[in-house]
């Protein structure tokens, strides 16, 4: 794909009917539960993008044996029944393992980074887990203290509570754990998924507010379907039984946050688009996004095997993203088509994922002509002439995906390193494509 792409408006509403690639939350999460199981596993619906990519690679070279049919969209592996191993292994993309370490290469990939920290504690010997540029300016100061205080030797190997995170592991063992839960429930979520193969039980209390909670419930079900025993005996405290997960058959469904385009696509267009393969019960908790259209004025039908949003005249609203501030720069990317400003709140801890997604958001529409406020939680966006622009993504697959919907309503609307949605969606520009060319 070319540097710069720009979006084509177009003259009519837009209908039609789309599945979405597979989750990669729910991919990445599916993949190091299959990985800890006894026995083996198939996965079908599996995304191929940067991020599962990477999360591949790693498990393989943590000895796993993965099969991947990519045109099937399957993976079926053996898991290591909670006994990982630590010999070196040779990498496909360029990142040597050295004598008295198994070194992890993780890109910009926080899922991966974060899971495969706690999942490398259940070995013996040494791992270092490291990413690019930005990954090195990412927080995992909170897991790894968590996984200190539960008895692991971990450290963040340049003092800057960032990776490099390097590993001596003898084993994870149970008892009480706890983790900070107001940067990231990625952090949970790692603890969460490891806890069945720690030497006994584990009760995981989080401390203070936890962010994105939809994303802890998706991990617990995910558990669940692998075997395991995890309950909530009061709020945000979980115990977890040490046993081993069970291989199985494990289809993931379409993922909800690239769906909130496709969504807000009939929003900014008026059109009528239905998204096959998610429901009101979804596992992701960004299937919410269509409640927050519904307020600016959108309908919303849910129907058994699908979602369909019918846009209507915008209205601006007030709203809390926390949990699910995936969605919060779809919204964003909606607010100017809106008769009132649009208030975005509670997501603070958007500052800390592929870029400053608050400070980039607002920056961006800015350029491009409207009024925005910042916050330090969030934004306000006010109605306003656009103009047409070139937008920097920063490395951010949801600032390219977001701002494309711009460029159908205004001309000129430009979009800079458009390859950068392959890191969860790497053909989301040509669906983008197919779905408008009729209303063109």
């Amino acid at each position: 794909m070319s540097h710069t792409l720009e979006i084509q408006p177009v003259s009519r509403p837009v209908t039609g009917s789309i599945r979405p690639p597979g989750s990669k939350s729910l991919t990445n999460r599916a993949l190091v539960l299959a990985a800890l199981a006894q026995g083996p596993t198939t996965l079908t619906g599996v995304l191929d993008s940067v991020d599962t990519q990477v999360m591949i690679e790693s498990l393989r070279r943590l000895g796993l044996a993965i099969e991947q049919d990519l045109v099937a969209k399957t993976i079926t592996l053996t898991g290591c029944g909670g006994n990982l191993g630590s010999s070196p292994l040779t990498s496909s993309v360029g990142v040597a393992a050295t004598a008295d370490a198994t070194e992890l290469w993780l890109e910009n990939s926080g899922t991966s980074i974060r899971f495969l920290t706690a999942m490398c504690c259940i070995g013996h010997g040494r791992f270092r887990l490291d990413g690019n540029t930005r990954m090195r300016e990412r927080p995992i100061a909170p897991l790894v203290a968590a996984l200190n205080e539960a008895g692991v030797d971990i450290r963040c190997e340049l003092g800057t509570d960032c990776p490099p995170v390097v590993i001596e592991a003898h084993g994870l063992p149970g008892g009480a754990w706890a983790v900070d839960g107001n940067l990231s429930s990625q952090y949970l979520s790692a603890l969460l998924m490891t806890a069945p193969c720690a030497q006994s039980d584990v009760t995981l209390r989080v401390r203070g507010e936890l962010v994105s909670r939809p994303y802890v419930d998706m991990t617990i079900a995910n558990m669940r379907q692998f075997g395991a025993e995890v309950t909530e005996p009061s709020p945000n405290v979980f115990q977890i039984t040490a046993k081993p997960y069970r291989g199985c058959h494990y289809d993931i469904e379409p993922d909800a946050s690239a769906a909130s385009y496709f969504f807000a696509l009939a929003a900014v267009t008026g059109g009528d688009i239905t998204v096959q393969g998610l429901t009101r019960d979804a596992l992701q908790g960004d299937v919410a996004f269509v409640e927050a259209l519904a307020r600016m004025g959108c309908r919303v039908e849910y129907q058994p095997n699908a979602i369909r949003v019918i846009g209507g005249p915008l209205r601006g609203i007030e709203i809390d993203m926390n949990a699910i501030s995936d969605t919060s720069q779809t919204l964003a990317c909606v607010a100017p088509f809106a008769t009132g400003p649009t208030r975005i709140r509670n997501v603070a801890h958007m500052r800390l994922k592929e870029t400053d997604r608050v400070a980039a958001v607002v920056t961006e529409l800015r350029k491009l002509g409207l009024a925005v406020d910042e916050h330090e939680d969030g934004m306000t966006i006010h109605p306003g002439q656009l103009r047409g622009g070139t937008v920097a993504t920063y490395d951010d697959h949801r600032m390219a995906m977001s701002f494309s919907l711009l460029g159908l309503r205004q001309p000129g609307i430009v979009i800079a390193d458009p390859g950068c949605t392959a890191k969860t969606y790497p053909e989301y520009f040509a669906d983008l494509e197919t779905l408008c060319q009729a209303a063109r």
